[in-house]
């Protein structure tokens, strides 16, 4: 009976001193996690703005972009997977990954070549156990993005994108996950390049006056400067988007093994108080036991 009970105790202390870790990491995750939400909705109105302004442009102006104009023929795909740096958050890395081999099956399925690119540690480490190629991987600041990390993603995905050689991507999708609040995270797909119209950009009517725009020095000039700009506030947008959603994993996973902690300190709490009252009845029948034997005696 008493291994028994240090064994309960053992694990007591060793359930304990896990309920402080995970109730740190909750709450650093819990104050993190507000201002990572800020910054969401902040860096929101100006994305969609740009966006929508973008949006009419392609539906309004007849000039070919290569960033807004679609090929005819689309032979690869260029797929930026967004995932976190480290685990502890739940389902929130697994989500995204599997969204992301549910896109690269669809793509493959319709002919095209995908080309992957990663950004997050878990997703370079999910590929690289696996021994599969990507072209690039970026990592370190998946709960803090800034906007340099945007900047060097997009240029990257511009440049290949915009390649002139044979082997560039027809096109670029991002799968990151989508923070719509403390409870629910969403996996998501976005088509980056070319430009898709926005929903709700109807088409003109008859008789409608069609918005006009003027540009200077040139039409080509002023969408080569603006483009890149949409594509940086894109993936800066996503990149926030993944960090607040990745942070609100990280702080339910933590809660959810503090409360699995407490439930399993009372549970050998209990098991160690019934080993102790089995060892102490056990004493007193012993002593019982032989007080009668000498008074048979």
């Amino acid at each position: 009976m008493g291994a028994q009970m240090r064994v309960y105790r053992q694990r007591i202390r060793s359930v304990q001193a896990t309920k402080k870790i995970t109730r740190a990491m909750e709450l650093i995750a819990a104050s993190r996690v507000v201002k990572a939400r800020q910054r969401v909705v902040e860096s929101g109105p100006y994305t969609h703005a740009l966006t929508k302004a973008l949006s009419a442009l392609a539906l309004y102006s007849d000039e070919a972009h290569a960033l807004t104009t679609e090929k005819s023929e689309v032979k690869r795909a260029a797929v930026l997977v967004i995932a976190g740096d480290r685990g502890l958050s739940g389902g929130y890395n697994s989500s995204v990954i599997k969204e992301s081999e549910s896109l690269i099956s669809r793509l493959k399925s319709e002919g095209k070549e995908v080309v992957v690119y990663l950004c997050g540690q878990r997703a370079v480490n999910f590929y690289k156990f696996r021994r599969r190629p990507y072209a690039a991987e970026w990592s370190g600041f998946s709960d803090a993005p800034q906007f340099a990390h945007a900047v060097e993603i997009g240029d990257r995905l511009i440049h290949d994108f915009t390649v002139e050689i044979e082997g560039g991507p027809d096109e670029v999708h991002i799968v990151y996950t989508r923070f719509r609040s403390m409870v629910t995270q969403e996996p998501r797909v976005l088509r980056l390049v070319p430009v898709e119209v926005v929903s709700g950009q109807a088409a003109p009517e008859a008789g409608d006056i069609l918005p006009l725009y003027s540009f200077e020095p040139s039409v080509e000039e002023v969408l080569d400067q603006l483009l890149p700009k949409y594509i940086h506030n894109r993936i800066y947008t996503c990149l926030l988007g993944s960090a607040a959603s990745q942070l609100a994993a990280q702080q339910r996973a933590m809660k959810s093994a503090t409360d699995n902690a407490d439930a399993l300190i009372k549970t050998y709490t209990r098991l160690a108080n019934q080993a102790r009252q089995a060892e102490i009845t056990q004493e007193i029948s012993e002593i019982v036991g032989g007080a009668n034997a000498l008074a048979s005696a």
